[in-house]
Formats: C-alpha cells, structure tokens, sequence
C-alpha cells in the first residue's frame, strides 16, 4: 500500500521542528539488562526476551501532541506467547495511553496488531488487524498523529484507525497530560496468541525485536509545564485519508470493539456511533 499525503496537512498545524532521534540521545533503557542494547552508534536499538526475563525502553522527553514515527522489525520465526508493545503513556491511575501492540503467533501465522486507546484511565477500545505485509522480515514504520481533534494510527504511512475527540459526547481524549514514548518485549502466552491456547516455545528464545529511525516532530513537554509548540490546533483525517481508513478496515480488521454487541450488551459506546 503506498503512501499518503493527509500525514503532512496534519503535521503543519504544529509549530515545532522534526527531530531525527538517536536513540542515545533520546532514549533510556528501562529494564531487562543486557537484554535491551543500543548499537550502531545510537542508530540501532534491539530488545530481547528470554525465560528469564523481557526488557524496555522509554524515551527521556514527554510530548504533548505531535507526530511519532518509529521503524520495528518484529520477532521473527515462532513468536506465540511474545509481545512487542510500542506506545506512548502518562502516569497515575486516570492516565493517558495510545498503543500499538504486536501478538506474536506460530511460524507462518500473521501478527495481530492490536490498538487500544486509554483516556482518563479508561482503555477497552480495542481494534486489531492482521498486516499486508510479513512484519518480520523488513523494517516497517508506526506512526502516531496526535493532535487536539484526533489519533491516527498508521503504518508505512497509511491510516489503519482514527480516534476523534468527541468530548461533546462525554468521551473524555487524551489532551491535557504529556506523554513519554515507551516499548517493550515481553512473554504474556496467558492471552497473546490465540487466547492463550498456543503458549511460548522457549527453546526459541532469545527472541529479539530491533528498532529504527525514531523520528519526532512533535511538542516536547518541559519539566516546568509548558510546550515547546507555540501552537497545537487539530485536524483530522481527509477524505482522501478516510478513504485509505475504510480500505484497511474492509480488508485487514480482525476485531472492533465498536461492532462488539455481546460484550456491551447495555449499548455500544457512545463514539461507535461516529466511528
């Protein structure tokens, strides 16, 4: 699928230069050991996972709106039971989250790219696809637009899903608290891969997921409260973008939240009537 240009309407609206990030300069290593390395002069950046333990990362500056791009490689082979998740959060109990996670699956079985968008402290706004591509063998980018009137999801430039600030409906969006970008590999073959009936092949381990290319052009949020943007208005998705949308959902969605009846039986949430 080919690129777009609705991504560079967006970003316009933000007064702020593009960072090309290194990850030595713009990264820290959480947890996980050696299992988490920086290589190839700041350019590079690999997580592992192992019985033992899995590892992360997080970047050292929070950001308040902007556009978030970051190439992954995903773990090749069997990856049942891992987890590769990529996504930016604040702290605290009604905190702010936008999330890409990667369900690993057996050998030739697609990956389940899994979506969730937290607000307030309240997720359950799930969306999964299965990739038009094979994650694993090339590096791919994902891609977070946030601005005060939407979230876009995206990879290699296409819209995969928009979450649209409807607080005129009671939805509360996430637009007040900064968030820092954060990754991590992980073993959760209690759920990941078919519910968990298919659990991790350790004899497989270590499995590894190598990033690149991390690239902000987005508002960095100071330690005294304010935003290196001198502007932050909003757009959201063209009709040329909502076509691309409606091209992935028809074809590559494997699950929504919002078409979900059994598991809202009191109604559907209120922003499914806009989706």
């Amino acid at each position: 699928m080919k690129n777009i240009g609705f991504l560079a309407v967006v970003v316009a609206t933000f007064v702020v230069a593009a960072t090309a990030g290194s990850f030595l300069q713009d990264f820290e290593l959480t947890w996980g050991g050696g299992r988490a390395k920086i290589l190839e002069n700041g350019n590079l950046l690999t997580l592992s996972l192992d019985k033992a333990s899995g590892s992360g990362f997080r970047s050292k500056n929070e950001y308040l709106f902007g556009k978030i791009d970051m190439q992954l490689k995903l773990v090749p082979g069997n990856s049942a039971g891992t987890v590769t998740a990529y996504y930016l959060s604040s702290l605290g109990p009604t905190h702010d989250e936008i999330d890409f996670e990667f369900l690993g699956n057996l050998s030739g079985d697609p990956y389940t790219l899994h979506t969730n968008v937290f607000s307030q402290g309240k997720g359950n706004r799930e969306q999964q696809f299965h990739l038009w591509f094979d994650p694993t063998k090339y590096f791919h980018t994902y891609s977070v637009q946030w601005n005060p009137a939407s979230i876009i999801f995206s990879v290699d430039g296409t819209p995969i899903r928009e979450f649209r600030n409807l607080e005129t409906k009671g939805v509360p969006f996430p637009k007040n608290q900064p968030m820092r970008i954060y990754s991590s590999l992980w073993d959760a073959e209690d759920w990941a891969t078919r519910g968990g009936l298919v659990k991790t092949d350790w004899s497989q381990a270590p499995f590894t997921a190598s990033y690149r290319n991390f690239n902000a052009e987005a508002c960095v949020w100071s330690s005294s409260g304010s935003s290196s943007c001198s502007s932050s208005s909003g757009q959201s998705l063209d009709a040329t973008g909502q076509a691309k949308l409606r091209l992935v959902q028809k074809n590559y969605m494997v699950y929504n939240y919002c078409t979900d009846i059994r598991r809202f039986p009191q109604g559907l949430p209120p922003e499914c009537s806009s989706a």
